[in-house]
């Protein structure tokens, strides 16, 4: 399984990637958005719902052949892209 963890204003967001478990999408812990099954390229929304980034959209894009990246944005803004 490949992970993605980051922090933006001090909200935890944690992107889960596996080949039978598919893709979440955690926010502080919580489950927001999930797809099983295979697929070339998935796409995950969530929300922050407390504190100082409430109401922000969150966006994951998660995708590859070979390297599987992933890009999260928060209201339309790219803060992560990487592999």
């Amino acid at each position: 399984m490949k992970s993605w963890n980051l922090t933006h204003k001090s909200h935890q967001i944690r992107v889960e990637n596996g080949w039978f478990s598919g893709e979440r999408l955690f926010v502080d812990g919580e489950l927001q958005d999930e797809h099983k099954g295979l697929a070339l390229r998935s796409q995950l929304t969530g929300k922050i719902r407390t504190g100082d980034a409430a109401g922000e959209l969150i966006k994951v894009s998660i995708g590859g052949w070979f390297i599987i990246s992933c890009q999260i944005f928060v209201d339309d803004t790219l803060i992560y892209s990487g592999s």
